[in-house]
Parts: C-alpha cells; sequence; structure tokens
C-alpha cells in the first residue's frame, strides 16, 4: 500500500515534466509557433465568419449583378476588388468573395476535424484491440485494413455521395465517409505500437496480476499511445480537408451554394484567363491551413521523440 501511494505522484509528476518539454521544443521551432498561430486565426475565422463578413455588410449568398459586366465577369481591378468587395465577387453571381472564403473555412476546418475525429476513434479502437487481443480477431481485421488500402477510396466516395438521397445531410455524408476510408492507416499505426507495448513490464505485470483487457487498456495502453494518436491525427488533418476539396472540386461535395473551398478552386477553373483572383483567394487559404497543419504535426513528431534532445 505504501509503495502505491509513492509511485503515483511520480508518475504524475514524469507526465508534467514531459509535457512541459514537449511545449518547450515546440516554442522553440519559430515555424512550429508561427504554423500554431495560422490556425488559430483560420479557427477564429471559422467561428466567428457571420461577425467577419459583416464588416464588409456582405454575405455569402447575396447576388450583386451590378459588380458584374455583360459577361458575367466581375468588373473592376482583380476580379471587383473594392471596398465593398474586399476579395472581388465571384463571377456569374456576384457573390462576394470574401465572405465566401470565411465562411467557406467553415465546411473545410469543420470536416476535415470531423473526419479526423471519426477516423481516428476507429482506428485506434481496431489497432489497440487487435494489437493486444490478437488471435483470429487480429487476423481477421488486419485482411478487412489491407482490403480497404487496395479499395480505389476517392471513386467509392463519389459514387456514393452521389447516390445517397438528397434528404440526408451532405455534410454529415461527406465526414462519415472521408473519415471511415482514413481510419485504416491510423489502425495500422496504433497496432505497430500496440504489439510493443504489450511486452512491456508493466503490462504484463497487470495481465499476471489479474487486471481486466479492458482495464488495461484503458490505463496501461491507451496513456502511452498518445503521444503517437495526437501526432498522427495532427498529420491527418490536412489530407481529411484536402479530400474534402477534392470531393467539392468534383461537385460531389457539399451541395451549392454552401461556401466551400474546393467548390470555388474548381468554380474558378474556367475563369483563370479572366478573373485569376477567383482561384487565388480560396486557394492561398486551403494552401496555408494544409502547410500550417503539416508543419505543427512534424514539429509535435519531433518533440515527442525521445531522440530528438540528442540532435
Amino acid at each position: 500500500m505504501t509503495a502505491n501511494v509513492v509511485e503515483r505522484p511520480v508518475a504524475s509528476s514524469g507526465r508534467t515534466t514531459g509535457f512541459r518539454a514537449v511545449v518547450r521544443r515546440v516554442r522553440q521551432d519559430r515555424w512550429a509557433v508561427t504554423s500554431a498561430v495560422v490556425i488559430v486565426v483560420f479557427l477564429v475565422v471559422a467561428v466567428a465568419a457571420p461577425l467577419i463578413s459583416a464588416l464588409t455588410g456582405q454575405d455569402p449568398y447575396g447576388y450583386d449583378i451590378d459588380a458584374l459586366n455583360s459577361f458575367g465577369a466581375p468588373k473592376g481591378f482583380g476580379g471587383g476588388i473594392s471596398g465593398e468587395h474586399w476579395f472581388g465577387v465571384e463571377p456569374l453571381t456576384g457573390r462576394d468573395l470574401f465572405a465566401i472564403v470565411t465562411y467557406g473555412a467553415r465546411t473545410s476546418l469543420g470536416i476535415g476535424l470531423a473526419a479526423t475525429v471519426v477516423s481516428i476513434v476507429i482506428g485506434v479502437l481496431v489497432g489497440v484491440t487487435t494489437g493486444f487481443f490478437g488471435g483470429w480477431y487480429d487476423r481477421v481485421l488486419s485482411r478487412v485494413v489491407d482490403v480497404i488500402f487496395g479499395f480505389p477510396s476517392l471513386v467509392f466516395m463519389i459514387a456514393l455521395t452521389a447516390i445517397v438521397p438528397t434528404s440526408f445531410p451532405k455534410p454529415i455524408l461527406v465526414v462519415l465517409v472521408i473519415g471511415f476510408f482514413g481510419w485504416p492507416s491510423v489502425a495500422r499505426v496504433v497496432r505497430g505500437q500496440t504489439l510493443s507495448l504489450v511486452s512491456r513490464n508493466y503490462v504484463v505485470a497487470s495481465t499476471a496480476m489479474g487486471a481486466g483487457r479492458w482495464h488495461v487498456i484503458r490505463t496501461q495502453l491507451l496513456p502511452n499511445l498518445a503521444a503517437t494518436i495526437t501526432v498522427y491525427a495532427t498529420i491527418s488533418i490536412p489530407s481529411m480537408i484536402g479530400a474534402e476539396a477534392a470531393l467539392s472540386f468534383l461537385a460531389v461535395g457539399v451541395n451549392p451554394p454552401t461556401p466551400s473551398w474546393g467548390r470555388s478552386i474548381g468554380d474558378a477553373i474556367g475563369w483563370v484567363q479572366t478573373d485569376p483572383m477567383y482561384l487565388v483567394f480560396p486557394g492561398v487559404a486551403l494552401f496555408l491551413i494544409t502547410l500550417a497543419f503539416n508543419v505543427l504535426g512534424d514539429a509535435l513528431r519531433d518533440a515527442l521523440d525521445p531522440r530528438g534532445g540528442r540532435r
């Protein structure tokens, strides 16, 4: 009893010290800090999109035909950039592009983050249980992962989003489809880490002392997998955002006129010659957020690497 009382504060102190060390390493990386600031800015924009777009007195659904010429192209410099339309207007409709890009952050980030949560939850559950339980359960689910890896996911996404009834909420459908095809890679990484943990002394001792399987998973394995899961989730978010943009680019994502960076980029392809700014603004937004998540994920991976202090 005395030994147990002594060990708990030591373990807690070690976790606290480790967390502070990771934060210190990340803060020393200027690119990581910059990326974190960019991510926070985009999250604020996504949450406060109505307030931000209201600064210009515009919304993403209001048409302004007077801002277009007789061919449907924006009037003026840079696709109609003015004090009224900060990023110009959308061709053919005259919708404010600043409002579209602002509200598009909600769509891209919301779907990307939600799909990441779905894939991480399923992948961690499958990965940790297959690595710990083993046997026929591991063999069957490993084959399922191999099949999904070899499946043409983009084709299936396009087909599924096209045949599902329109009454089903499209954002939820896109989240489920993208998240479903994202979990196998998570499961494979977590399974490999779990296999290396099950042979550790503390896991073997817990099992030998009669601890239940789910108790061992919850108290021994998942805390030690937290760093791997955090890094993998951060690195997965850009691919999820890119998948949503690709589906919207192919016109099978969220239904118009819901703002989406991917659909704006797809629509802008036909206007590159006459209105290049229509492609620039949503394209830059998509590029910045994916780059920021990738850089932050790499920084977290380096900070959590136990060999990082010797480099």
